[in-house]
């Protein structure tokens, strides 16, 4: 028996110091109930468990995103509905001003009340916001570019892309030779290409056809392919026949409302938000001045040809809104069905950092009973080794 040292007691400490180490652990555990609570308990699982939490929280602030997306589309649809009802007196008060009946004096009040229709689908396009930013003005539109450097493109430069549909391709589209004429009959413009098939020739879809409406001349194809360039600046009206040649068109794809709609680097929604104005919509047919001595563009339908006329303008305007409004429903449904998905993704990917980062409690309170009583064990035994050595003294007596 020795007295130096008291090896047994040293065994004992160690195991109480290791017990007692345990139990601090399952305390930690317990009271945060976290499995991992520093990085020497799971590198490797800290580590995923990180990424999780990283892509967990950029999910959430995704599904902010789309929501704020949904709120922006209502924003929108909901002046577009207004413009809608507009539309709809308009062209009741244009088949009124049609009516061989009415007399001029009853055209000229049906006038007063289209010109203050227009007037406000004009102030409503124009006024329509979402967080400062303005909606229909065209701001948030595909936009496109006239390469005005090409040989014998001295007209080029007057034209530019009004706007372009989503299922237009990003790429340069070329047209050879196109003629503005106007028809000597019907006093309308006509669009024509040289050679005939300069469309299909210059990369646009099969079948696609142009269409002229007042100076803007509208290349439309079955896929929903649409694409409208402002003529405009050409004046068209005093110098036609006028002929584009060596036309280049930039389709950039830039220009709409890029929704983050993901965690991750490129997972975004374009949102084309179409300009809506008079001009858009082929209401512009004359000018007259408002209340306030401003002059204004508004349609006409002060005789009966110019109201027959303006069923028809009313119409396509018609159509062009619900077009939009078709357009923005398709965005809407499109970022529900993004919002229900980032639920589910994040759901599941919940449940894997749960499993990595979260304790089992029944399983951590077992532990913590375990390393308790085994703690109070090496307690008492650390008593009876440090007793031993005393013993010795007895052989001294």
């Amino acid at each position: 028996m020795r007295i130096n040292y008291n090896v047994a007691a040293m065994i004992t400490n160690n195991n109480l110091a290791n017990n007692d180490s345990a139990v601090a652990k399952s305390l930690q555990r317990l009271s945060s109930g976290l499995k991992i609570n520093s990085a020497k308990d799971n590198p490797a699982g800290l580590a995923m468990a990180k990424r999780m939490n990283a892509q967990l929280m950029g999910l959430s602030m995704a599904n902010q995103n789309a929501s704020d997306g949904v709120s922006i589309i209502e924003t929108a649809d909901g002046a577009m509905s207004e413009i809608s009802e507009m539309l709809q007196r308009m062209n009741e008060l244009a088949v009124k001003a049609a009516n061989g009946v009415e007399s001029d004096g009853d055209r000229d009040v049906i006038q007063k009340e289209v010109s203050q229709l227009t007037e406000e689908i004009s102030r409503v396009a124009e006024a329509t916001e979402f967080n400062g930013q303005k909606l229909l003005n065209g701001e948030f539109s595909f936009r496109g570019y006239i390469d005005s450097t090409a040989p014998n493109a001295g007209n080029n430069i007057n034209i530019k892309v009004a706007s372009y549909s989503s299922e237009v391709a990003q790429k340069i589209y070329t047209i050879g030779q196109m003629d503005i004429s106007k028809d000597p009959v019907t006093e309308k413009y006509k669009v024509e290409f040289t050679p005939p098939t300069a469309l299909k020739d210059g990369g646009f879809p099969e079948g696609a056809t142009a269409s002229i409406k007042d100076d803007l001349v509208t290349i439309t194809a079955s896929n929903g392919f649409e694409m409208t360039l402002d003529l405009t600046r050409c004046d068209i009206e005093n110098k036609a026949p006028l002929t584009v040649q060596n036309l280049k068109i930039d389709a950039t794809g830039i220009g709409a409302m890029r929704l983050q709609v993901g965690a991750n680097e490129g997972q975004v929604l374009e949102i084309n938000i179409p300009k809506i104005s008079l001009r858009e919509m082929g209401l512009e047919t004359v000018k007259i001045k408002d209340k306030n001595g401003q002059e204004i563009w508004t349609l006409d339908v002060g005789t009966e040809e110019k109201a027959t006329e303006a069923i028809d303008r009313v119409e396509g305007a018609i159509h062009f809104i619900s077009g939009v409004r078709g357009q923005l429903g398709a965005y809407q449904n499109r970022l529900e069905s993004t919002i229900n998905s980032l639920d589910i993704t994040s759901e599941n990917m919940t449940g894997a950092y749960s499993r990595i980062m979260d304790v089992d409690m029944a399983e951590e309170m077992t532990n913590y009973t375990t390393a308790q009583v085994m703690t109070q064990a090496a307690t008492s035994m650390l008593a009876q080794a440090n007793e031993r050595p005393s013993q010795v003294l007895q052989l001294l007596q």
